[in-house]
């Protein structure tokens, strides 16, 4: 394997700050490869948490500056999560770095780095939040960003089993820190990862503190982001540390042993017990493929990882021994089939051997039927043959163990009104670039209210200072859009905040803006191309202008991969154009939609501004269906000109069958149909 030295450092004003959350901030960058590596410069914008993404089969490490001036031993970053082609690492802790270099091995086609900075501040304080829960830091002590929490939890029907995890990174952290890396963690998945949380559960540091994770409740079966394809029906506990070799310390394991005791038992699951599970899709398990895990498994149980490290993986049977030895007595698996009117089966199996009752009460809390035991099996049948309709509400019940319950037959209370919410937030475009006549200089503000609220909306710059409001009003459910001119504004990073009110509650989210004017006018010839040589739209001609003399690349992305370069260099102040014949490296692209992403650096970074583009050389299909009729049918929308009887009509038609208006018979047709990038299809007529 050929291997490749990327001397990449990021100075502050290279990388400029792309996600601010409290005590958070993001710094994120497309890295070059190649002989184009930036060099390392002084000054740069410290960090203590290093994430990366790659493209590629390859793998890469990494070593950050001290500063002082000395570099750390490299590491290798550790990607146990695939989303498309990308491979999105680990947010490490690597300490206080002014600098950072990579070192790749084997095929990396494309590198991106976010470099987190989360503020150290004091300990959080543990509380309880529940009888007979562990102590454990609730989202609010540890500093979780709710602004950026991207939609509310989704909660499984069942809890099926427990997945460890380690978050890598370094084991050598204070208590101060472990709430830090936490919080990075948070703005790292959400911001980076585009999760619409942090990913896990809950995490459990060095010290044995556990911290809560996706918020949505501890106790309920709210569905993370921890282990693809087996999300749904799993609580995804991380260890806050890096256990490839090292063995989770004492204070770590116990931890763990109580908070499984504790969660598992709330789901009445046996942690001895085995899981089978459908898979999701993953790399290592495709969609429908039928799993047998253990109710305590690893993360590489579940998908191509090996998290959560050998150190840790070698303990997992005798930790499962453990948590099962822990708060007796319990039950387990309780069942419940039959429907009332017949007869209503009830089964659970308990720790040991106890006297036990299962009772059936109805709306009003009466109690219409119960059975009792004892052993360490449970199992009664009610015979409800002739017991009204309804819903009834039943238990399993013994001596010290935590009950199961749960409702039997159809309930008819009315749903609860909708929650207020606020969802979806999105600034459209993100990089506004006004011009000298004003135009390019308003955003779209988009966004969805679960119910009416009063929103208010205001901007921020990139210290934090308020720039005044923009929106103030009463706004229906549903989605709402309104526009904001920024004009006014010089350039710089802008944050839009959005709170919606109602009543008591409300909800606020955050959207970032880049206002820019080194780059104004960008335009294309066109949206759609079709290079197959017709002399129709076979061309795309990109134009813009140049205020000062900065850098311009332009690239043509499909799915955040490259394709092609268009233009990289530094033209100079003044208009330009770039005229590309839609190949890459002299080879036709596919059909397909891609992006051409404008990219200038100037003092505020990089700054892109994409343009959708769709290639296409496949004319539409045109069939005339009913010519008496003038009933047609296309293959894709499409421009289709009809001559009826010598008179030409043209109509806009969607994709599917259309008919053309027209009063009198008709005698003769012909028609002929032209997408947007220009293909025209075979002439029909009848």
């Amino acid at each position: 394997m050929k291997k490749l030295l990327l001397a990449a450092a990021f100075a502050a004003f290279v990388v400029p700050p792309t996600a601010t959350a409290g005590d958070v901030s993001m710094r994120v960058h497309d890295v070059p490869l190649g002989a184009r590596a930036l060099e390392s410069a002084a000054g740069s914008a410290p960090f203590n948490m290093l994430g990366l993404h790659w493209i590629g089969s390859g793998t890469v490490a990494y070593r950050t500056r001290r500063p002082a001036g000395s570099w750390r031993a490299w590491r290798t970053t550790d990607a146990d999560n695939l989303s498309g082609s990308w491979h999105d690492g680990n947010l490490d802790w690597t300490g206080i770095a002014t600098a950072v270099q990579f070192r790749v091995r084997g095929s990396v086609r494309r590198l991106r780095s976010y470099e987190v900075s989360s503020r150290v501040t004091t300990a959080p304080v543990r509380t309880v939040s529940a009888a007979g829960e562990p102590t454990i830091v609730s989202r609010a002590a540890w500093g979780a960003n709710e602004e950026i929490v991207r939609a509310a939890p989704i909660l499984a029907p069942t809890l099926r089993l427990a997945v460890v995890h380690h978050t890598a990174g370094t084991n050598s952290y204070t208590r101060a820190q472990a709430a830090a890396i936490v919080r990075g963690i948070e703005v790292y998945h959400v911001q980076g990862n585009g999760w619409n949380d942090i990913g896990y559960n809950f995490l459990v540091d060095r010290f044995g503190t556990i911290y809560e994770g996706r918020g949505g409740g501890v106790d309920r079966n709210v569905i993370g982001a921890h282990a693809q394809g087996f999300n749904s029906g799993t609580v995804g506990v991380a260890l806050i540390g890096n256990y490839v070799q090292a063995v989770p310390p004492p204070a770590q394991r116990d931890a763990l042993v109580r908070l499984l005791a504790w969660r598992l038992d709330v789901a009445h699951i046996d942690p001895l017990s085995t899981v089978v599970y459908t898979s999701g899709g993953n790399a290592k398990f495709r969609a429908g493929k039928i799993v047998t895990l253990r109710a305590v498994s690893g993360h590489r149980d579940t998908g191509p990882s090996e998290c959560p490290g050998n150190g840790a993986y070698a303990f997992l049977p005798a930790l499962a021994k453990r948590v099962a030895a822990t708060g007796l007595p319990k039950l387990y698996a309780p069942t419940v089939a039959g429907v009332v009117g017949s007869p209503v089966r009830f089964q659970a199996r308990l720790s040991s051997v106890l006297a036990w009752t299962v009772t059936v009460a109805d709306r009003t809390g009466k109690t219409v039927a119960s059975g009792a035991g004892e052993g360490s099996v449970v199992d009664w049948t009610w015979r409800s043959a002739g017991a009204p309709k309804g819903a009834y509400t039943w238990t399993i019940a013994a001596p010290g163990l935590r009950v199961a319950s749960g409702v039997l037959g159809k309930v008819t209370t009315q749903p609860p009104p909708a929650p207020l919410s606020l969802t979806n937030l999105a600034a459209t475009p993100s990089v506004v670039a006004p011009a000298a006549d004003g135009t390019g200089s308003t955003a779209s503000v988009g966004f969805t209210l679960g119910g009416p609220a009063l929103v208010t909306a205001s901007v921020f710059d990139s210290s934090g200072a308020s720039l005044g409001s923009v929106l103030d009003e009463q706004r229906p459910a549903g989605n709402n859009t309104f526009s904001w001119q920024l004009g006014s504004l010089p350039d710089g990073r802008y944050r839009l905040t959005v709170t919606a009110t109602a009543g008591s509650k409300s909800v606020t989210k955050a959207a970032d803006v880049i206002v820019d004017r080194t780059l104004v006018g960008l335009a294309a010839s066109a949206r759609a191309i079709s290079p197959n040589a017709d002399g129709v739209a076979d061309r795309l001609t990109l134009s813009y202008t140049l205020t000062q003399n900065a850098p311009v690349r332009i690239d043509l992305e499909q799915a955040g991969v490259v394709a092609a370069t268009l233009f990289q260099g530094q033209p100079g102040v003044g208009q330009h154009t770039v005229d590309w014949d839609g190949t890459a490296d002299g080879a036709a692209l596919p059909d397909g939609q891609y992006v051409v992403v404008v990219t200038v650096t100037d003092a505020l970074g990089d700054v892109q501004l994409p343009l959708p583009l769709a290639i296409d050389t496949t004319p539409p299909v045109l069939k005339l269906l009913d010519a008496a009729r003038l009933r047609f049918s296309v293959s894709e929308p499409a421009t289709v000109t009809v001559l009826v009887n010598q008179r030409v009509r043209i109509v806009q038609a969607a994709q599917g069958t259309f008919t053309v208006p027209y009063a009198g018979s008709v005698s003769q047709v012909s028609a002929e149909a032209q997408d947007a990038a220009g293909n025209l299809s075979a002439i029909v007529s009848g």
